[in-house]
Parts: structure tokens; sequence; C-alpha cells
């Protein structure tokens, strides 16, 4: 057991060589920081134009590159812009809603001051995506109206017939009306109880706007239905949904911005609402009422 020896234990000669061969290892590092070239490498000034055009290359390609990465957009029609499409342009969602209830009102958007108008886009977003817009040729190059000499066949007022006494067999003598078209009107003023005024027949759907002017050429609203007024300060909004037009949406923002003003002083108050279209309040107006 005595004759075991560490493998640690040196000699003296053995450290000496370590001392040596340490500081000769510090020496080199201490060489290798205070060593400085003494000139740079030379360049001619051929060299230095080749690469400086090699150089602007490779940037003119990253940039090609960054552009390429960018969403591509290409002419589009305004009146047809989807979520998805409004998120692409950088449009916010109520700007979109905004777009798609001006849409469902039957209205639409034949300019850049229209989209403006009706989405409350800001102007560096409209400035960016106005040069896409694609509107129909009709818009773009409308054809001038042509004048006649002959006089209107629009009927007047007292030569037409009630609107609210229609029915399916006059309905059906009238030019262009089917028996599809006639169920469908006949079914509407049924459901909303009578029309107040002639543009809630505007209101049916899957009847075309030829078939309305030409009921509209030979009826008119004389002897209007009997109202019950929805009181718009003590409605909830499940009584206000039941107004034509009226969806619950809107009935719930028409109760919040009662509460919000402790009122509703004037109908006209309800025009400013967000959702609240000009075709909407027209109708809605038919059935409310302050007090």
């Amino acid at each position: 057991m005595n004759n075991f020896k560490s493998h640690f234990f040196y000699d003296r000669q053995k450290r000496s060589g370590i001392l040596v061969f340490s500081a000769l290892i510090l020496l080199l590092i201490g060489v290798s920081f205070l060593y400085e070239p003494t000139q740079d490498i030379a360049i001619s000034d051929e060299e230095q134009l080749e690469v400086l055009a090699f150089q602007k290359q490779i940037d003119s390609l990253k940039l090609i590159a960054i552009e390429n990465k960018k969403p591509k957009i290409y002419p589009f029609n305004p009146n047809y812009i989807t979520d998805y499409k409004g998120y692409t342009l950088g449009m916010k969602v109520e700007e979109v809603d905004r777009l798609h209830r001006f849409r469902e009102s039957g209205q639409w958007i034949n300019s850049i001051s229209d989209f403006k108008k009706v989405t409350k886009v800001s102007d560096s977003l409209l400035t960016i995506i106005s040069p896409y817009f694609k509107f129909p040729e009709w818009v773009t190059n409308p054809k001038p109206k042509r004048t006649y000499n002959s006089q209107p066949k629009w009927k007047t007022y007292d030569q037409k017939k009630d609107l609210n006494k229609i029915t399916l067999e006059s309905l059906l003598v009238i030019d262009g009306i089917d028996e599809v078209a006639a169920d469908r009107i006949l079914r509407h003023i049924q459901k909303i109880g009578g029309y107040q005024m002639d543009g809630q027949l505007y209101d049916v759907y899957g009847v075309t706007t030829k078939q309305k002017r030409a009921i509209l050429n030979e009826y008119t609203v004389k002897e209007k239905p009997a109202v019950q007024f929805i009181n718009v300060n003590t409605a909830s909004a499940s009584d206000l949904a039941t107004i034509p037009l009226l969806n619950f949406d809107l009935a719930k923002e028409i109760v919040d911005y009662r509460i919000l003003h402790e009122g509703i002083k004037s109908l006209e108050e309800l025009s400013g609402l967000d959702g609240m279209t000009d075709y909407k309040y027209a109708r809605i107006k038919l059935y409310l009422s302050v007090k």
C-alpha cells in the first residue's frame, strides 16, 4: 500500500518543464493580441468598382424579394368586399360592417367619395386602395340619357288604385307579374299588416325592380292601416325587433343608446346610430313613437 504513487506527483524537473510550457503559451497569447498588420490588403480601382457593382446587384435582388413577399392587390369592385378581403386591405371590422349594412339596404357604391362616406376609412388607407377600385362600365362611362318627345306614361295619384287592396287577380293582369312575384308581394303585405308608404314594396325579396315599378304605376298607398306604435323609450330589444327591417342587434343598439342618454327625445336621434341607414330609418320610424 505504501508503494502507491499519485498521478499528480511530479518531480522538480517535470514541474520546471510545465512552468516553461505555460510561460510560452502566455507569451504567444500576448503576442497575438499585440500584433497588428502593418498594411491593409490593396484593392485596385477596377476591383473596387466591381465590388460596388456586385453589392448594388445584391441590394436590388433583396428589394425585389421583399416586394414579392408583399400581398398583391388586383382591381376589384368595392361593393363586394368580404370580411377577409377587408382584412387583407387593412380595413377595420367596423368599416367593413358599415359597407355590408349599406349594401343590405339595396344601395350601391359608385365612386371613391361614396366609399369614403359609407365606410369612413382613413384618407391614408383610401389613397392606397382606391387606385384598385373597378366599377362597372355603366358607372365609369354612363351612356347619355335619351330624351323622348312623348309624354311619360306614369299615372297620377287619382288614376291609381289602393296598393293595400291589391289582389292576386289584379296583380297577374299587370304586365311582367307572374304568380311567384304576386304571391311574395301579397305575403309581405299581410306580414307587416299593410303598407304605410309605396317604398315598402321595394322591401319584398325576390321581385325585380322592374316588376315593382310596374305595380306602382297602377297602385299607390291611399288608405293606410292603423298602426300600434311602439314606444322607443319603454320597449325591450325583443319588442323593437318585431318592426320590419329592424333586427335584434340594431334593436339592442337603440336600447343601449336610450339607457346611455336617459331617454330618446326625438326619433331623429336614431338616424345617427351605428348600423342605421337612411333606408332602414325611413321604414322603422313608421312604427315608433317617443311617448
